[in-house]
C-alpha cells in the first residue's frame, strides 16, 4: 500500500499518536507491516489536516513538512500564557482590549516577510535539547527571530466582549495585573462555541478574535497570535488552532478516526487512501520509456530530454518511477520510487 490517509486530527492527540492508530489501522485492514509517517507535526491542541503517507509516500514526507500551510487561529485577549496557549499557566494580564478596526489595521505588518521568535514551548534545539524540555525544568530559554512569510492573513470572525466566556483566561480583564491562576482547559465543544454575528459595531472591544493565516514552513502560528495582540497594546494566547490545508491537502479530503477504524474493520481502508502522486499535484509529469525507468531506478542520469528546468514526476505509464530534476540536457533523480508495473513483476 502506497499512498496518503488524510486525517482531520482530533483535539487532544499528538501526531505521533495519529501514526500510531493509523498503524493499527493498517494491521487490523490486513495490509500487514507498511512505512507510515505524518507530513508535519501537529500539537495536540490543533485539529485539522494532517497528512499521514504510506509506503513509498513517505519519501515524499518532507515535502509536506516544507510546503505552505493555512489555519484557522483564535486568539483571546487579555491573558498570556507559558506556553502561548491556553494550556499553559499565565504569565501576564491586561485589561486593554482591541476593537475590530484596531485588529484590521494591524495585521498587515504581520503579512509578507516577517521575523518572529519561535515559543519556548516547541521542538527546537537548543545546545541539543529541545526548547520545550528546557523550559519545563524552569531554565531561561533565547529564542533567535527566524525569518517566515506570511501569505495571507484576514479576520475570520471577532466575538463581542460578553462571548469571554467561551475561553477560560479571556475574562481575566475582570482580575487586576498578574492576579489569578489559569482553570483547566475547555472542552473541544466549548472552543467551538457560537460566533456571534459579523461585523460588530464601531468602537465594540472585543475578547477574541479568529484569523485565517496561509504561512510558510516554519511559522508557529501561537507567536503569530502572541506578537498580534502585543502590538495591539494587550497580550493574548491562542485557544483554537485548526489546520485547513496542508500543500496540496485539504479538509475536503480528511477523514475522522472513527472512519479510519470502522473501515479497517471491514477491511476497506484502501478505499480512503489517496495516491502517492496526490502529493505532487504541483508537480508536472515527464513520460519515460521502459528503459529510461530502468535507469532512473538504478540512480542514472539521463541525456538528451528537453524539459524546461525544474521538477518533474517522471512516469512509465500510469506507475510514477521518481521525482526528478532538469538540469538543461539532464534529468537526475531526487527520489526515485520503488514501484513496479505488472510488465516488470
Amino acid at each position: 500500500m502506497h499512498g496518503w490517509i488524510i486525517l482531520d486530527k482530533p483535539h487532544g492527540l499528538g501526531s505521533t499518536q495519529a501514526v500510531a492508530a493509523v498503524k493499527r489501522a493498517l494491521r487490523d485492514s490486513g495490509a500487514g507491516k507498511c512505512k507510515v509517517g505524518h507530513g508535519g507535526t501537529l500539537d495536540p491542541l490543533a485539529t485539522g489536516v494532517l497528512p499521514i503517507a504510506i509506503g513509498e509516500a513517505t519519501k515524499l514526507a518532507g515535502r509536506m513538512l516544507d510546503s505552505d500551510k493555512i489555519y484557522d487561529f483564535t486568539i483571546a485577549f487579555g491573558a498570556q500564557t507559558d506556553t502561548l496557549d491556553l494550556e499553559g499557566a499565565v504569565i501576564a494580564t491586561s485589561a486593554v482590549r482591541p476593537t475590530l478596526a484596531q485588529v484590521e489595521a494591524v495585521l498587515p505588518r504581520f503579512t509578507g516577510p516577517i521575523d518572529q521568535a519561535p515559543p519556548a514551548y516547541s521542538a527546537i534545539l537548543i545546545d541539543g535539547q529541545r526548547a520545550y524540555d528546557l523550559a519545563r525544568k524552569g531554565e531561561e530559554v533565547e529564542m533567535k527571530l527566524r525569518s517566515v512569510v506570511v501569505h495571507g492573513l484576514h479576520i475570520s470572525s471577532p466575538r463581542r466582549g460578553e462571548d469571554s466566556a467561551a475561553c477560560p483566561h479571556s475574562g481575566l480583564a475582570q482580575l487586576g495585573e498578574g492576579e489569578g491562576a489559569p482553570p483547566p482547559s475547555p472542552t473541544p465543544a466549548r472552543q467551538q462555541a457560537a460566533k456571534p454575528s459579523y461585523p460588530l459595531p464601531d468602537g465594540e472591544r472585543i475578547n477574541e478574535i479568529t484569523l485565517r493565516a496561509h504561512v510558510s514552513k516554519g511559522t508557529y502560528i501561537r507567536s503569530l497570535a502572541r506578537d498580534i495582540a502585543l502590538a495591539l497594546g494587550t497580550v493574548g494566547h491562542v485557544t483554537m488552532l485548526r489546520r485547513i490545508k496542508a500543500g496540496p491537502f485539504t479538509l475536503e479530503s480528511a477523514i475522522s478516526l472513527d472512519k479510519l477504524r470502522h473501515a479497517a474493520n471491514e477491511r476497506g481502508i484502501g478505499g480512503l487512501m489517496l495516491p502517492l502522486t496526490a502529493g505532487l499535484d504541483d508537480i508536472p509529469a515527464l513520460p519515460v520509456s521502459p528503459d529510461q525507468a530502468l535507469m532512473l531506478r538504478q540512480g542514472k542520469v539521463l541525456t538528451g530530454i528537453t524539459a524546461t528546468t525544474g521538477l518533474y514526476l517522471a512516469t512509465q505509464g500510469d506507475i510514477p518511477v521518481a521525482l526528478v530534476r532538469s538540469d538543461d540536457q539532464e534529468i537526475i533523480v531526487v527520489r526515485g520510487f520503488n514501484l513496479m508495473s505488472r510488465e516488470d513483476d
